[in-house]
Order: C-alpha cells, then structure tokens, then sequence
C-alpha cells in the first residue's frame, strides 16, 4: 500500500471509502512483489496494480465487494493448466490477496491515514497486517516507528500480540525489507488467562504479518569524478539510489558535470567515508584507479557493513591494489568482498555501458542472481525470497 502512497492519501482526506488490495504472498513467478498495491473506491475508481493487468478485474470486484460487507479476505491466485482462461497468472507464479475494506468507521483507517502521510514524508516505518489467522484479526495492521513506538492495535486484549508484532516488524524495519513474519501460537495468544481453560484465546497455528517497509532511498557512493561516474550517476539514480559524487580535485567534481546527482563533495574519499552515513544497502563504486586514493578507501570500505564495494582498474591493476592492501593489513576475508575489476561482463567499453555493467552486478548481488544469460540458466526466473543467499555464491559473495 505504501507504493500508492502519493494517489491514496487524498482519497483518505476527502474521506473517501475504499478497499486496497495487496500482495502478501509470492511463489515462482509473478509480475508484483510483497507490498503491491491496489486500490478502488465506491464509485470504482482505481489506482495501482497487483499483477500488472492478469487478475485486476477479479481483484477490482473483489474489493467492491469487501467495501460493501465490510469483512478483509485473502484470495489466491495461480496459474491453472486445466483451465488456461481461468483467472490466474500466465506467468505460472502463485500470488496472494489481502483485500481491506478502508470505510468510515473501520478502525485500521487512523493508522493507514499515518502509514500514507509518513510515506509521503519519505519518513521511515513498518506497517504491519495480518495475513493469516483468525478471521477477526485478518487486516489488522499495526505502525511501527524506528524509536520502537507504535500506533494502532489489534485490539482491546491484545497487548502481547501488539509487542510481538511490533518487535518483529522493527527488526525488518532496521533491515530496510519487507517481508512476512510468523509468530507462533503462544506469542499469538491474548486475552485474561481466566478463563474456563485457563489459558485465554489463541491462534493454534499462529499468525502471519506482512510487514511493508518504507525507508529512504539506498545510497549510492561513486567516488572518482570521471566521464564514467556521469553514467553511473544516472544508472544509479534509475536504480533508486540516492547518489553522492567525491573527488578531491575541485576542477573535476562540479555540478556542471554530474548534474543528476543528488551530492556532490569535494574531499579525500577515504575521509568522507569515514565521516558520512552508510548502512546494510549502501554501494561503493570506487573509479578513480589511483592507488593514493584507492588504497586509504579501500581500507575503510571494506571493513564496513555495507553491500557493495567495486573498484575499477584493469587486472594488473587489480593485483598491485592487493598487495598494496595486503601490506596495509587487510585479510583475505576482507579483500574477498571486493569487486575488482567491477562489474560483469558485458564486452561494453564506453561509458554508458560500463555503467549498466556496474549496475548489473549490484543488482545480481543484492536479489541473489547469477549473472547468467536467462536462456541458458536451469532455476526460475523469480525465485522465492529464500532462495538468494544461496545463489550468491555462484558470484563468489558470501
């Protein structure tokens, strides 16, 4: 939901009903990830999407009717082979619906209305719903702020839940990701434990939440003002990244050259990485191939949780880089997490394409893709959420 932010927040102003529609479960290949949204109204208005035009006419009526009875439902949708014009996907890919009914006195309605206005602010949060369990707890949802704090309930005798739940979504909130969690059947259970079993309400197969994260845009550090930093500038920023450019020649890092980053910082590179935020999604692309930058960088990328260190230079340059950081006292577990030469290989030699080449080893890295060419490779194209970090080890990433 948080993806339509900027379109539904002034349906809630107006104080429009409605019911959003939103992926909470993917297996194989779907067009949509966890979180997509989609949104009508009572007077059929729509925005955003789920699966890209396969099930939007199933899902339109089903949250028509969701604002009529007032109830939250999940429907799943697959591809059949008995039945090739069934509602599905032709993609093959199974996804799951929570459809929430947002009318006037529907209590979600307050913490959506906070959910929508922070991610218009570009603040960070973790909404949570329920996505399995009990029927009346079924779209629940919960805000979760990055202090821990959090707004909303999922209901009068529910506050173990409510501190689960929270807790839950926040480390996934500090992760950056959103994801489903479980919770088992004991932290799911509430209410006074007097009752006649003595042991209060529970969910005997516990509960499911889809917890929807929005943070600020990952960052992009290129370091090197050359004509090849220009094109990773733009690749980056058509990737979602908030980009930073630094040199410590002034003549070169100018807005005049990089006009489509988001900074641009004159400095000694290793010491603005010393001093600047980073965190688990950052990139580092270093291009300036000069040892007496390269080298007091390197030495504090590479010692930095973050996801991505590259650096350009030819393979002989490479190697003299090595040694170098070997004598400055690396390991071989740090030198391991370089990227050097960057990129993969794509046979590209001008600017623009080194840029995608860059890119497309990021991206590789970060969803856990081989780097093959999709017609020779054996696995799914869309692999489930689990399957990544074992295939990052075809790129030699631990």
């Amino acid at each position: 939901m948080l993806d339509i932010a900027q379109e539904l927040r002034p349906w809630l102003d107006g104080g429009r009903e409605f019911a959003v529609a939103t992926v909470v479960g993917v297996s194989g290949s779907a067009p949509r990830g966890l979180g997509a949204a989609m949104a009508v109204d009572r007077e059929g208005t729509v925005i955003g999407s789920v699966s890209g035009g396969c099930v939007e006419g199933a899902v339109y009526d089903l949250c028509r009717q969701a604002i009529e009875d007032g109830r939250s439902i999940v429907e799943r949708f697959g591809y059949s082979d008995e039945d090739a014009f069934a509602v599905g996907l032709t993609c093959g890919g199974i996804i799951d619906i929570l459809v929430t009914p947002v009318t006037a006195d529907t209590p979600v309605r307050a913490v959506f209305r906070s959910a929508l206005t922070g991610a218009v602010r570009d603040e960070p949060a973790a909404l949570t719903q329920v996505v399995r369990g009990p029927a009346e707890l079924l779209g629940k949802s919960l805000l979760v702020r990055p202090d821990g704090t959090y707004e909303g309930s999922h209901g009068d005798d529910h506050a173990t839940l409510d501190r689960t739940a929270a807790a839950r979504a926040h480390a996934l909130l500090e992760a950056g990701r959103t994801g489903t969690v479980e919770i088992s059947a004991s932290a799911a259970r509430w209410g006074s434990p007097r009752t006649e079993s003595g042991r209060g309400s529970h969910c005997p197969g516990g509960l499911t939440l889809l917890v929807a994260v929005n943070t600020p845009p990952p960052r992009m550090i290129v370091f090197g003002a050359i004509d090849f930093a220009a094109a990773l500038v733009r690749v980056g920023k058509f990737l979602g990244y908030h980009v930073t450019v630094c040199d410590a020649r002034p003549v070169f890092a100018t807005r005049a050259r990089f006009p489509d980053a988001d900074d641009i910082v004159v400095d000694w590179p290793h010491r603005y990485l010393q001093r600047t935020p980073t965190d688990a999604r950052t990139v580092l692309c270093v291009l300036t191939h000069d040892a007496k930058f390269d080298v007091p960088l390197l030495q504090e990328a590479l010692r930095m949780p973050v996801a991505y260190v590259g650096a350009m230079g030819s393979r002989r340059t490479h190697t003299d880089r090595e040694r170098r950081l070997r004598e400055a006292g690396l390991d071989e577990q740090e030198l391991a997490r370089l990227r050097s030469p960057i990129g993969l290989d794509l046979g590209a030699r001008t600017p623009e394409g080194t840029a995608l080449s860059i890119a497309a080893e990021i991206i590789a890295i970060r969803d856990g893709g081989t780097g093959v060419p999709l017609t020779d490779a054996q696995m799914p194209i869309h692999r489930d959420a689990g399957q990544p970090a074992v295939l990052r080890t075809v790129l030699g990433v631990a």
